[in-house]
């Protein structure tokens, strides 16, 4: 199989697992990265022998086919629409944009220039979400009728070196933990034609554990509501401001039973299942790989459907329906009524339990 070029724009922490990853994939070779500090695209590059660049070198560089973008949250929007006037295939870390108007700038640029452009998370792809869904075709709970997500945390300050943008506009648990909850229950149950949603910015402020002050720019507790197209209603949580729960990450409720699925924000298990009629829950063999950290897979995945001319799963049109997702829980927060959804997608096409990028 012929490799695409990639190169990395953003040399941060999470670039490591990139770099690690893309390695073992068949279609895809590494062969640059850049960042606004050149010498971390140069420790980078030294270190997993790549070239480093500027960010302009980069885009302009005709033998490079991918960008993937790990810039922070803020400059995802801007850097893929560069990317994409460059005439690169884009692949960015989640969420696509922080607003709906550069979303929807991308999928319009990208449609015009006939490019692809994907993003994170790719964790439905795992071993444990894969499962779930193949439980759910497979008929082991009947149709889908509800569903509930929780994500709960003290917040970033606890323990992120650098937890301030976390708490300033395109931040907060729904843009950062959001993605992996509501993109997991899109693959499970389907596309979302209507939310609502209550906010709160609990605390004004939140202090390191060096005392050190970070102002609250954006609600730390969000509680919502999805409509989905097949008639199933699901909530979900995301927050900031939990000491501690006991609640699952995801369960999905059908007419024949219940199940558990695991953490979305890994590629693993466990998953486990209760019949109508049964008290406990049972725990399920997992049925596909990609069963550990496998990030990247949602690009292995784009770069072989580029050359195999098909579609790809981690696709801008699931992203951009995400990212209107998480920002109709805020508007209907604030509007004090529903939020209908404009975008619509289709379920990504399960993996066949043999495959192998």
């Amino acid at each position: 199989m012929r490799k695409l070029h990639v190169g990395i724009i953003g040399c941060g922490n999470i670039s490591s697992i990139y770099f690690e990853n893309c390695q073992t994939f068949q279609a895809l070779d590494i062969i640059a990265c850049a960042d606004l500090d050149i010498e971390r695209a140069k420790q980078k590059a030294e270190e997993y022998k790549v070239k480093a660049y500027s960010v302009e070198e980069m885009l302009a560089d005709p033998s490079i086919d991918i960008v993937i973008n790990l810039t922070i949250p803020a400059a995802h929007g801007q850097v893929t629409l560069k990317a994409l006037e460059a005439g690169k295939h884009v692949y960015t870390e989640k969420p696509i944009s922080i607003s709906l108007e550069e979303g929807k700038a991308i999928l319009e640029l990208a449609y015009a220039k006939g490019l692809r452009v994907g993003g994170a998370p790719d964790t439905f792809l795992g071993g444990g979400i894969q499962t779930g869904i193949k439980l759910i075709e497979d008929g082991w709970i009947g149709r889908p009728v509800a569903a509930n997500a929780f994500f709960m945390s003290s917040g970033m300050e606890e323990w992120h070196p650098n937890p301030d943008f976390f708490y300033q506009t395109g931040g907060g648990p729904m843009f950062d933990m959001g993605p992996y909850y509501i993109t997991a229950l899109i693959s499970l149950i389907g596309s979302v034609k209507r939310v609502t949603g209550s906010a709160s910015k609990s605390f004004a402020e939140r202090v390191t554990p060096e005392g050190r002050k970070i102002p609250v720019e954006v609600p730390t507790h969000i509680s919502g509501v999805l409509d989905f197209e097949n008639g199933a209603v699901g909530s979900i949580v995301t927050s900031f401001d939990s000491w501690g729960n006991n609640l699952p990450r995801i369960e999905v409720y059908g007419e024949y039973g219940t199940l558990s699925i695991p953490d979305p924000n890994t590629f693993g298990g466990p998953v486990t299942y209760r019949r109508k009629g049964e008290k406990e829950f049972m725990d399920v063999p997992l049925t596909h790989g990609y069963r550990t950290n496998s990030r990247g897979i949602g690009l292995a995945d784009m770069a072989e459907a580029i050359l195999e001319d098909r579609p790809h799963r981690a696709n801008m049109e699931l992203n951009y329906h995400v990212l209107e997702i998480m920002h109709g829980f805020h508007i209907a927060s604030e509007q004090g009524k529903h939020y209908h959804v404009s975008s619509e997608v289709k379920r990504p096409a399960p993996l066949d339990m043999t495959n192998q990028f």
